[in-house]
């Protein structure tokens, strides 16, 4: 490959991420705005059912670029300290067990608040991540970002996982989600972080309405 063809790929790759990273900073101040109203609407609605613990999930884990850990920052839709009590309990039943040792989640998930359940509906649970992208943490778009020992557990190629920034939206999110498994799922981030584009971005971008309108896919 000629000197000349290198530079011109590194120049489309810089002004690639340039625009990119613009996006992200407009369109997450953008979701900001619209996420102000909602945690005065949330945390009013969990007062009334007479849960006052915080609106948000407390230490929430993920894998980001590079395999830097960081806090993802979402609404919570479960129980308060779901991931302790409530779940030792469940997985004392053989069932609950065997589902969360293959996917890590339930797909009828009974530590989920009638609350919680409303505000995963359009994925109103995400919208605190707008945070996570001004932080740096998290693009727009990109492979979603997974907790701490998942890429392990399920054989994925964390160099290449972890080479670029996590999205709240992505491939396999717009493709599936939830009703792939995860060698699908692993396929379908690779051909995102080889196939990277401004025209790819806003296939994704589109598509994203389209599978929260439907719910195609998510659990």
């Amino acid at each position: 490959m000629s000197v000349r063809v290198i530079r011109r790929k590194t120049w489309k790759t810089c002004l690639y991420l340039g625009l990119k990273h613009l996006f992200d900073v407009i369109l997450s101040i953008l979701g900001l705005i619209l996420l102000l109203p909602l945690i005065l609407i949330i945390k009013i609605s969990y007062i009334i059912t007479g849960d006052f613990h915080s609106i948000f999930l407390p230490n929430h884990i993920r894998i980001g670029k590079d395999g830097k850990p960081f806090r993802l920052y979402k609404f919570r839709s479960m129980v308060p300290n779901a991931d302790k009590e409530p779940l030792e309990e469940l997985l004392k039943d053989p069932k609950y067990k065997a589902e969360w040792d293959k996917n890590q989640k339930f797909e009828n998930d009974p530590r989920v608040t009638k609350i919680g359940k409303l505000i995963r509906h359009g994925s109103i649970d995400e919208f605190p991540q707008f945070l996570n992208v001004l932080k740096g943490d998290l693009s727009l778009i990109g492979p979603r970002p997974l907790v701490p020992g998942e890429i392990e557990k399920h054989h994925g190629d964390k160099k290449k996982y972890w080479s670029v920034k996590p999205g709240i939206t992505g491939w396999w999110a717009v493709n599936g989600r939830s009703a792939t498994t995860y060698k699908k799922r692993f396929e379908l981030e690779y051909y995102y972080i080889d196939h990277q584009s401004l025209s790819l971005d806003l296939k994704i971008f589109l598509k994203t309405f389209t599978a929260i309108i439907t719910k195609k896919g998510a659990k």
